[in-house]
């Protein structure tokens, strides 16, 4: 086992990665930017090293800068988080070229599952279901009606690389198809330096399904269960929660046997998730895509299994021995605690005046502020997760009431509000809801 690790990331996933870092008597390194200071993961970690300015292309971004941290501290391994460089192949490789170790998976698993055509058509051949859509990148308005015409309205049109729901749209008909296309073209060129477009069967009423999967250094992979992840705004998760409501057990079975066999198709190491959207009506499911990192929903994961997934991420990296007999046990939900609109979800910095986290049985929170902190423009506007467990659904929805209740936040405004809100609304409530429920709720 290497004797230190240094977290390429910050606020609440630095905090988080540091607690389990030092509980296994490791030693901690953090990185900051200048606008990230005063933020508790600077203090929590064992050395913190300034690599530029807020920016991101100018600090978190900066393989040179964080590199040469790793190489000025001396640590033995970097953990990316999620996020920044988490999924960056190159990255990796650099890390890994440099005598360190990469805690994730290989570059080349990185690479294969990145792209999501080639993801697409590796896990058809894997035996994995996937919707119909196009087996190569689509790069012309005219080309992308010939597929939709081929494949059936509506399509779901999205960048081949990348994730968050960037450039994501729903054509219903060749008009809509249009600015659907233009509009993920743009953010392709923007974000994954190429206009490629990848074009596949919408189902209308979906929940968005995910199966955690782990990866041990003998080559064993195991499904750790799934979260469901179905309250989106913009096609980026708030609310996840483990098991799915929505599932039945034979479902729930064929998802996670589908899971070990992608993790196996590409040789996978350490923490991933295979995400799938599953026709609620049909209780059926096609591949979505594969994240090769930690997801920011871990925590409901290791609510109701017990297992340390960021410690588990270590070990593999490490090439240890990892013996697991996990049984899940009760109900866990997370809420993301954005600094944003509880109304139209837009970003909303500001100086924290006061921050009282929630506690009792069965709450969790991982943050990345307290009281005093601002929360800049800079960065994503999430400041912590609030997780809930209970022996049962309705327990957990019981405990999550009063934790959301008793958050104390005031400064920057912050999507509580819709957290409570979403509490008390039938769809939630019934556990019959699907990625449709924010939209209704705010139509």
């Amino acid at each position: 086992m290497f004797d230190s690790v240094l977290i390429a990331n910050r606020g609440e996933i630095a905090r988080r990665i540091i607690r389990t870092v030092r509980g296994m008597g490791l030693r901690s390194v953090a990185v900051y930017s200048e606008a990230d200071a005063d933020l508790p993961f600077v203090r929590e970690a064992d050395q913190a090293i300034p690599i530029g300015p807020a920016n991101p292309a100018q600090s978190y971004l900066d393989q040179d800068k964080v590199l040469e941290a790793a190489r000025d501290s001396g640590v033995g391994a970097i953990h990316p988080g999620y996020g920044f460089f988490s999924e960056n192949a190159d990255f990796a490789q650099a890390v890994i070229d440099d005598g360190i170790v990469w805690i994730g998976p290989s570059p080349d698993a990185i690479r294969r599952m990145g792209d999501k055509i080639n993801a697409r058509n590796l896990m058809e051949a894997a035996g994995v279901p996937v919707a119909a859509g196009t087996r190569e990148p689509v790069t012309e308005p005219g080309a992308a009606v010939v597929a939709a015409e081929r494949i059936g309205y509506p399509v779901m049109v999205k960048t081949t690389g990348g994730g968050g729901g960037i450039g994501m749209g729903v054509a219903h008909d060749e008009e809509s198809l249009a600015k659907a296309f233009e509009q993920a073209s743009r953010a392709a060129a923007r974000f994954g330096g190429t206009p490629a477009i990848l074009l596949e069967r919408y189902i209308e009423r979906a929940r968005h399904v995910e199966v955690q999967i782990l990866g041990l250094a003998d080559g064993t992979v195991l499904a750790l269960g799934e979260r469901d992840c179905s309250v989106q705004r913009r096609h980026q998760k708030v609310v996840e929660e483990s098991p799915s409501p929505g599932i039945t057990p034979e479902l729930r079975a064929r998802m996670l046997a589908a899971a070990v066999r992608a993790g196996e198709a590409v040789g996978y190491r350490g923490v991933g998730t295979v995400e799938c959207l599953v026709d609620a009506d049909a209780q059926d499911f096609v591949f979505l895509e594969m994240n090769t990192r930690l997801q920011v929903e871990h925590p409901v994961t290791e609510l109701v299994t017990g297992v340390d997934l960021v410690e588990a991420q270590l070990r593999i990296a490490a090439g240890a021995d990892l013996v697991l007999d996990v049984t899940p046990s009760g109900h866990a939900i997370e809420f993301r605690v954005y600094a944003e609109d509880p109304k139209r979800f837009f970003p909303g910095p500001g100086k924290i005046a006061l921050w009282k986290e929630p506690t009792g049985e069965g709450v969790r929170v991982d943050s990345g502020y307290v009281e005093g902190n601002t929360v800049t423009p800079f960065y994503d506007p999430l400041m912590a997760k609030l997780c809930v467990h209970g022996a049962t659904r309705a327990e957990a929805l019981d405990r999550a009431r009063t934790a959301v209740a008793t958050f104390a936040l005031e400064g920057p405004k912050n999507n509580l509000p819709f957290c409570a809100e979403l509490l008390e609304h039938p769809e939630f409530v019934s556990g019959d809801y699907d990625t449709g429920l924010v939209s209704r709720m705010r139509s």
